[in-house]
């Protein structure tokens, strides 16, 4: 009975203030992840040749392996 009384109008305001907030929130999130990834890739060259190409071997790996997983699940 709480459903029926609730009005349709509310929802539908409800469902249009989080999809207008929800593209910010990824924004806001590819913002911080950007940051994270500039910062490290900077520590990593910092240190030198030889610990950049074992960072990009485990890091294409990882991509490789997540790519199949992802296939193989869809």
């Amino acid at each position: 009975m709480d459903e029926v009384s609730r009005s349709p109008a509310v929802t539908l305001a409800d469902e249009a203030l989080l999809g207008l907030l929800l593209p910010f929130w990824q924004l806001v999130i590819a913002v911080v992840v950007l940051v994270v990834v500039l910062l490290s890739i900077a520590r990593l060259a910092r240190r030198g040749r030889s610990r950049m190409t074992t960072a990009l071997l485990v890091t294409a790996t990882a991509i490789v392996g997540l790519t199949v997983v992802g296939v193989l699940l869809q």
